[in-house]
């Protein structure tokens, strides 16, 4: 009968100890696999979530020279099957050089155009096929899809934090929250509203580091090779954005040692055929490997493309000053700075990309004659490296004591109600009227933005009296209603993304209680890379 059946093991002692072993080692590998589901669940919903609310805040806005020339590139690539911008010097926004032939180009890689071309066609699909657009508001129509690009990029940087965070082994409830706080509580939450290339670089940024640090024990060739597309992405959306291109090498190099030899080279030698086709593109644009099309002076004969800002001066804005200090617009960082070294007993590579790219951004920017980014909220140049410092985050709720928890709280509100202010109201109303900027186009470093705006949708709040077109309250609904666009369709929009929003909550909300209800193990959330470090042994036969 089988259950007579018996079988004897002679082991020896040791495999004794590797047999007693095997079960904690084969649930570790158990919880590993059960933990990949529920994470990719939440990490989508969490997308679609954040999605929806950062389309409804929308200002669906092309505003500054930034902007309109980038817009005007991918119009030009969906349009005409090249990035040249002659529509920008009929329209009298041209900022750039003409090329050796004749044709004006912009002064910014292809990168982003290229990749918020699909909106472009889309946007053109439905001004075609939606009624109650008339002509003088289509292309501000148009606008309003191309910028909710900037919506989308940013929830998925909030997204590939969230991904970050599980790869440490963070519990997936804590790195919801330090995901949330990262795409709420930072400048990330306000510049998804516009079409600036800074959410982009950032999901950029986050997508390389989550491909090199939480893939496994060490980078393979081709996860580097991955990494290295991202980086050279990013590099093509903004040339400055090589600078940190150093700092994902060593500590590739530092984590690893010899073991990432090889991946660190694929990595760099990725970058390098990126970076080498971008100088081709200025050689064939302008005749000159370094001649990146910036135009030679600027308003005020400034000339911008050049590192004449004093160190201290660059450092004082982008730290004490009130309209563009870290502190002030994404107060998080005073707590995922310390997070950063809790950090480091995780993912040593992690922490020297976490902590070492904002430094060197700072120092490299801070320099930059134009360090306050034009016409913009807060420190326009650091969100990218913002948004890598606050992968800090999630190891600092991980080990936080009740009284961080209350910190980061406090933090958390204070920082999400200086972005709610940054997008109620348009900041171009507020910058160009002189406080801005002096006579000679100098930034004026008493301007605050917070105390700016804030005070203009305080006057909006309390008067009854119609904004007119480009003032007021700086929602694409609100523009597209003053442009003539019927209101049957914006209420559809409205409806559409408000009720996309509620659902997804509910449903992201709905898998976080499903996951405590189920008593999922906290080691499900166990990086990935100690799954190689998991020692199965083979159960011995006699």
């Amino acid at each position: 009968m089988v259950g007579s059946v018996q079988r004897v093991h002679r082991t020896t002692p040791e495999a004794a100890v590797r047999m007693d072993d095997e079960p904690k080692a084969w649930l570790d590998v158990g919880m590993l696999a059960a933990g990949g589901l529920p994470r990719t669940r939440i990490a989508t919903l969490l997308f679609l979530a954040l999605d929806f609310l950062f389309l409804l805040t929308s200002s669906g806005r092309v505003r500054t020279m930034d902007e309109l020339s980038v817009d005007f590139q991918a119009e030009s690539l969906v349009t005409r099957g090249s990035t040249a911008v002659p529509q920008a010097v009929a329209a009298n926004y041209f900022y750039g050089k003409v090329d050796r032939r004749g044709q004006p180009r912009a002064p910014y890689g292809e990168g982003q155009a290229i990749l918020v071309a699909p909106w472009h066609v889309v946007a053109r699909i439905l001004r075609a096929v939606l009624p109650g657009i008339p002509a003088r508001s289509k292309d501000l129509f148009v606008d309003v899809v191309v910028t909710s690009s900037s919506a989308t990029v940013s929830a998925l940087a909030a997204a590939l934090a969230f991904w970050i965070f599980c790869g440490l082994g963070i519990d997936i409830k804590t790195a919801t929250v330090a995901a949330l706080m990262l795409a709420l509580g930072t400048p990330l939450f306000a510049y998804s509203a516009w079409f600036f290339s800074e959410p982009l670089a950032a999901a950029l940024l986050l997508g390389t580091a989550l491909v090199l640090f939480t893939g496994g024990e060490q980078c393979s060739t081709g996860l580097a090779a991955l990494a290295g597309v991202l980086l050279g992405v990013t590099v093509w959306v903004r040339p400055s954005h090589i600078i940190a291109v150093p700092v994902f090498f060593l500590a590739l190099l530092i984590r690893d040692r010899e073991k990432s030899i090889r991946a660190a080279i694929t990595l760099t030698g990725v970058v390098i055929i990126f970076g080498g086709a971008y100088l081709l593109r200025n050689q064939i644009y302008f005749g000159n490997l370094l001649d990146f099309g910036y135009p030679q002076v600027a308003e005020g004969g400034k000339h911008l493309n050049s590192f004449e800002t004093p160190l201290a001066t660059g450092l004082y804005g982008f730290l004490l000053s009130p309209g563009k200090s870290v502190f002030l617009f994404a107060p998080l960082v005073l707590l995922a700075i310390p997070g950063v070294f809790r950090l480091a007993k995780r993912n040593v590579g992690l922490a020297i990309v976490a902590g070492g790219t904002p430094l060197i951004y700072l120092l490299f920017f801070a320099r930059y004659t134009q360090w306050e980014g034009g016409y913009c909220v807060g420190p326009r140049y650091l969100v990218p490296a913002i948004a890598l410092l606050c992968l800090g985050l999630g190891p600092a709720l991980a080990d936080a004591t009740p009284q961080i928890r209350k910190l980061a709280a406090v933090l958390f509100v204070a920082g999400m109600l200086v972005q709610v202010v940054s997008v109620a109201t348009s900041f171009m109303e507020d910058q160009t009227t002189g406080r801005y900027y002096d006579a000679r186009w100098n930034y004026r470093m008493e301007y605050s933005s917070i105390r700016g705006q804030a005070s203009l949708l305080v006057h909006y709040l309390a008067s009854s009296k119609p904004a007119r077109m480009n003032f007021g309250y700086d929602r694409w609904f609100v523009f597209l209603a003053k442009g003539g666009v019927a209101r049957g369709v914006l209420a559809a929009g409205i409806v559409f993304e408000f009720t996309g929003l509620v659902f997804f909550c509910w449903r992201l909300r709905k898998a976080l209680a499903e996951l405590a209800d189920s008593g999922s193990p906290h080691a499900a959330n166990l990086p990935d890379d100690m799954l190689a470090e998991a020692k199965i042994a083979e159960p011995a036969r006699g």
